[in-house]
């Protein structure tokens, strides 16, 4: 997912710069893409969230019943965890630079008379 969400918004920039780009059409194909991108934003943070939970119920258990046997899951928890929030926080910047590519975009329309 991340390499991409990263060639598409290489692809934006290009298309962004180049005299000729049909903005109409550049602009269905951006929501488009936006939405499937916070969708994508939304699952991870589903699965976040349950990957937390889990991990600090495993550490109350531990701590609550003295149960050492738990802690290489704890680990592992926590290990999967950490990887789930980096990637959750490259969405999440990302798809907000979507926005502000939305807006360039809306930008380069306002002279485009069919598009009012």
């Amino acid at each position: 997912m991340t390499k991409y969400f990263l060639e598409y918004l290489a692809w934006l920039d290009g298309q962004l710069e180049s005299p000729d780009t049909d903005f109409r059409r550049l602009m269905e194909i951006h929501r488009e893409k936006t939405r499937y991108f916070q969708h994508e934003r939304l699952v991870h943070l589903f699965v976040m969230i349950l990957f937390a939970l889990c991990t600090v119920a495993t550490f109350l258990i531990i701590v609550i019943t003295e149960r050492i046997i738990l802690i290489p899951l704890a680990l592992l928890l926590l290990g999967l965890l950490i990887p789930y929030i980096a990637h959750y926080y490259f969405l999440e910047n990302n798809t907000q630079k979507l926005y502000r590519y939305y807006d360039r975009i809306a930008e380069k329309l306002e002279g485009d008379a069919l598009y009012r």
